[in-house]
């Protein structure tokens, strides 16, 4: 797969984050995403607890700034190194956000498998 590919991929998947549009976010996603919102749990068991995780967004966090590269790539995976900026609207807290997705991409250009590592720090 061209970098091009995931390039894509990442920008409208940050960018709809960034909007806080997760129906959005959502539809970058394959329904049968294998899909770790933590490296240390399970994945999640169905694409309703991934909507789950993802329906709360507009509500808990605001002012997203993001960048990434992408780190290495192949037919079958990217890695990418992402640094995010947001305020949680509940705390009004400023919170820095550095870490690294692992994603698969099918034919279709839908995730079918994401898993993230972050370390994030309040300012």
């Amino acid at each position: 797969m061209k970098k091009e590919k995931y390039h894509n991929w990442i920008k409208e998947f940050m960018d709809s984050w960034k909007a806080l549009d997760w129906e959005r976010t959502l539809k970058t996603l394959d329904q049968n995403v294998e899909y770790y919102e933590n490296p240390i749990d399970e994945a999640c068991n169905s694409f309703d607890e991934v909507i789950s995780l993802w329906n709360v967004v507009a509500d808990n966090q605001k002012d997203i700034d993001y960048q990434y590269q992408i780190l290495s790539y192949n037919e079958d995976t990217c890695i990418v190194n992402f640094q995010m900026t947001r305020t949680m609207t509940s705390t009004g807290a400023r919170q820095e956000i550095d870490g690294i997705f692992q994603i698969s991409l099918n034919e279709d250009l839908k995730c079918t498998f994401f898993k993230q590592w972050r370390f994030t720090r309040e300012r």
